[in-house]
């Protein structure tokens, strides 16, 4: 990130100067990411790399006592999507697949998600995330695909 201290503000300044005056068109930070107490970590874009954190909070529990994979799955979109509009034109995600390793319990606190811009085939976007746990283990993993949207008003 270009300041390791204010993330957001880091990103938030790449994208004014991506979206130019099409910025105010846009919910920037995204009231879900902000509903899911999401935290931008950090952005390297020579890697097409972000990172976020999310909390791991009891409303978000599943009746096992474990975070419900919708959450899980709604913390990677909420990587991939900031991080689609980061390294390409405004696009929609198409496809989203998770594969879940293992429960993740609020004694974790919160978990990590790394998403990673893997290329574009014509109008596709390719990315894969990986969510951990505070000490690294693999909790999950996703494949993603985004739609450029090609006719903007």
């Amino acid at each position: 990130m270009n300041n390791p201290d204010k993330p957001e503000a880091s990103l938030f300044e790449i994208l004014r100067q991506r979206l130019g005056d099409q910025l105010g068109d846009y919910l920037i930070p995204p009231p879900v990411f902000q509903t899911l107490r999401g935290e931008f970590l950090a952005y390297e874009p020579q890697a097409g790399l972000l990172r976020t954190r999310f909390p791991v909070l009891n409303e978000y529990l599943n009746p096992y006592g474990s975070l419900q994979g919708g959450i899980l799955a709604a913390a990677v979109d909420n990587t991939l999507g900031p991080l689609s509009m980061l390294v390409a034109p405004p696009n929609v995600t198409r496809r989203l697949e998770m594969k879940y390793s293992q429960a993740v319990t609020p004694d974790l606190g919160y978990i990590l998600v790394e998403g990673r811009y893997l290329g574009a085939e014509g109008q596709y976007l390719k990315f894969s995330a990986e969510v951990r746990t505070p000490s690294g283990s693999l909790i999950a993993r996703a494949q993603a695909y985004h739609w450029v949207i090609t006719d903007q008003p």
